[in-house]
């Protein structure tokens, strides 16, 4: 498509997402899945908010942002993870949000939210804002998660606003930008060694039109380790499976999870031990 003939399309979006605002989300939480949004520059943004049986009202839980992947939607990456069912067990709120036409702005991808320049950064900030302000989310146990482009997303998130963030975990992701975080963040990654759309190793392309190839998933572990300042990821990693190797003991944490002839998918394990990472990782500092 001609650079000239993309952007009127995205405008045209844009204008209609002005003119027909998406509804109003629910006016109050409640425990199971509520949808909801937040206003943006003039359009709502949706997300939805799972909170398990018997959350308190007032009483602060830890959230887990869950970022769908490229041309997905909230609804596909809840069922996809299967994170409602471990935030029932485990006590979390999890916040399911939703991209620009299915896609995140998470650096040198991906595509429409690159192309039309969404703020998805102020849309992450707004959202855990506002969740806090609520009285729903805790603002020092504040965690992200994401697939595909929302794993890039989730990475973005962590470069450029590490001390709003307790730990990530990413899903068959790609860190996509630039990344000097100003505090060390825990990261749990999975990947499968056979995913095609970010190759295991590196290579291919960022985007249609970014013709800089993927780094490789161990190469992108070594950076966090390395910015962490931590040691060889060479410690199996306790509850997970064959694969998963990480940093050892400590309060930061970086681990890998590389599945063998894995593809581009969310592992049947991840969700539970997601759970369990953040669970042990420590809060952020009081403000």
């Amino acid at each position: 498509m001609k650079i000239a003939a993309r952007a009127a399309a995205i405008v045209a979006v844009l204008a209609a997402l002005v003119a027909h605002p998406l509804p109003a989300g629910a006016s109050e939480d409640a425990p199971g899945t509520t949808r909801h949004t937040i206003a943006m520059g003039g359009w709502n943004r949706p997300y939805l908010l799972h909170l398990p049986p018997g959350t308190e009202t007032g009483k602060p839980l830890p959230l887990i942002v869950t970022l769908h992947g490229g041309l997905n939607d909230p609804e596909y990456v809840r069922n996809q993870s299967g994170l409602d069912q471990v935030a029932d067990q485990q006590g979390y709120a999890v916040a399911y949000p939703e991209g620009f036409l299915g896609t995140w702005n998470a650096g040198a991808c991906c595509s429409f939210a690159r192309w039309a320049g969404i703020d998805d950064m102020a849309f992450l900030d707004k959202l855990i804002g506002t969740l806090v302000e609520q009285g729903v989310a805790d603002p020092r146990r504040v965690f992200m998660t994401g697939f595909s482009n929302g794993g890039g997303m989730a990475y973005r998130y962590a470069c450029e606003r590490a001390d709003r963030l307790a730990g990530i975990a990413v899903v068959s992701g790609a860190l996509a930008i630039g990344c000097l975080p100003s505090r060390p963040v825990s990261v749990l990654a999975f990947h499968g060694t056979l995913d095609p759309s970010v190759p295991y190793t590196g290579g291919g392309n960022m985007d249609a039109d970014v013709h800089f190839p993927f780094f490789g998933v161990q190469l992108v572990m070594e950076f966090w380790r390395w910015v962490d300042k931590l040691p060889a990821l060479s410690w199996p990693v306790p509850g997970g499976p064959d694969g998963c190797v990480g940093t050892g003991p400590g309060p930061v944490l970086v681990a890998l999870c590389t599945q063998q002839g894995g593809g581009h998918e969310w592992p049947p394990y991840a969700s539970e031990m997601i759970g369990r990472f953040f669970a042990e990782r420590p809060s952020l500092p009081a403000s």
